[in-house]
């Protein structure tokens, strides 16, 4: 989906901000069979499902793979044996970078964006894993280099491109409900944290790079069952909580529907910060300003964990309904969309919907759509021109659990938070310097 400047937003127009879809690969050797090489970065759990994923495609060879965890590593050589194998990727790169074409990035959130963007320096197109990435900034900065390099790029929502999301987007975009007011949107996942900091250590596996998991965030001592392969999504140093681990897939869909820009403002009713976890619960408000699609202002409102679902009756749906327990609702002038996480768009009242005919979408592979790009055959619809605004919306709300019932103001211009200079600390990290990226 192509976006206007408008759109886009945030930056200033000009050449830096062209679109990054729908053109050719830049910089990358041929294979001798003409397949697109590929390289990947986290090769365990969900690297291992877009390992599958991609490699699925007839067009892609498995050139590389690299990943912190020797056993990790192991297990995904012996599914590709040709591929050569790394625990660092900045090695991967300095040794091979004219050996492959493209680079998957399917990492913990805190490794995202340097991957990525030693990736984007490289000249290399990318499809990194969602949430982009762990700060406001590198999201901007991503998608600016990406705009300059001119590469496909896909941020792994892979639900982005499934028939029901799609679907639920040519209905409000139809006008089926009338401008929209309000969202609502919710997980009843707990990927937070709330106790205190950890003070048990042990040495780590020694099947573990432990530094190199570590990467850009300052050292400390290895947890077992904490950080790796456990539950970094719960920590703030490396995760970003339920909110932006789950928040995007079910963000995206009103996101692009409604074809929202940056936020005015976020806050955030949560536990008092720890500095060691996100919290358990939270509820986190946005306004938007009005697009085509909506009215005057958007409110936006986010629930998890046992916040989650809202109760019908509360969003106003008949009562007794029982929610799913992800997922989103459209208020609109003329009536209500409900957007299970992952389930088709249901329409509310019910009597007044009765013959209505939802459109039909194309069966679309968002992985085979990232393919396709980097060979020069499709375009992507979540490249980092849209993955990048997206998560710098959602990552905004991660911020402000740290500042619970505190309105952010937010300038997207400047990226600032503009009435408390102490949030503007936590839109950019300090990288260790041994993993510091240029650009970042």
């Amino acid at each position: 989906m192509a976006f206007s400047l408008d759109r886009r937003g945030f930056l200033k127009a000009g050449a830096a901000l062209a679109s990054t879809t729908l053109v050719p690969v830049r910089g990358r050797a041929a294979s001798p069979n003409g397949r697109l090489r590929t390289a990947h970065i986290g090769v365990g759990g969900m690297g291992g499902a877009d390992l599958r994923s991609i490699a699925s495609h007839p067009q892609v060879e498995v050139a590389v793979l690299c990943d912190v965890d020797q056993t990790r590593l192991a297990a995904a050589h012996e599914q590709h044996p040709g591929a050569k194998t790394f625990q660092d990727y900045r090695e991967m790169f300095s040794a091979l970078g004219d050996s492959f074409d493209a680079v998957v990035v399917s990492t913990p959130d805190h490794t995202h964006a340097p991957a990525a963007m030693m990736a984007l320096q490289h000249d290399k197109p990318v499809y990194c894993q969602k949430p982009l990435t762990h700060e406001v900034f590198e999201a901007r900065q991503l998608r600016k280099v990406a705009a300059q390099k001119g590469v496909p790029t896909q941020m792994g929502i892979q639900v982005h491109s499934s028939a029901p999301y799609r679907r639920a987007v040519k209905m409000i975009q139809s006008g089926v409900i009338g401008k929209v007011s309000q969202v609502h949107a919710w997980s009843n996942k707990n990927w937070g944290y709330d106790g205190p900091a950890f003070t048990t250590s042990a040495a780590p596996p020694e099947t573990l790079a432990w530094n190199l998991w570590l990467g850009v965030c300052d050292e400390r001592p290895y947890v077992p069952e904490v950080y790796h392969p456990g539950q970094w999504r719960k920590l703030i140093d490396f995760g970003t909580g339920t909110l932006g681990d789950m928040g995007v897939h079910i963000f995206d869909t009103p996101y692009d529907a409604l074809q929202l820009t940056a936020p005015r403002w976020a806050k955030t009713t949560c536990r008092p910060p720890t500095g060691v976890g996100h919290p358990t619960q939270n509820i986190v408000e946005y306004e938007f300003p009005g697009t085509a699609q909506t009215t005057d202002t958007l409110r936006w409102t986010w629930y998890d964990g046992d916040f989650a679902p809202p109760k019908s009756e509360q969003l106003q749906l008949p009562e007794g309904l029982q929610l799913p327990g992800q997922g989103s609702l459209f208020v609109g002038e003329g009536g209500y969309m409900l957007l299970p996480h992952v389930g088709e768009p249901q329409l509310f009242p019910e009597k007044q919907f009765r013959d209505y005919q939802p459109p039909e979408v194309e069966v679309v592979s968002h992985y085979h759509q990232w393919v396709d790009a980097c060979r020069g055959e499709a375009k992507t619809s979540a490249g980092f021109d849209y993955a990048g605004p997206l998560t710098e919306a959602l990552l905004l709300g991660v911020v402000a659990n740290r500042f619970p019932e505190k309105q952010l103001e937010w300038d997207a211009e400047q990226l600032q938070v503009t009435n408390l200079p102490e949030a503007n600390e936590l839109l950019r990290r300090k990288y260790r310097e041994e993993f510091q990226v240029a650009g970042l």
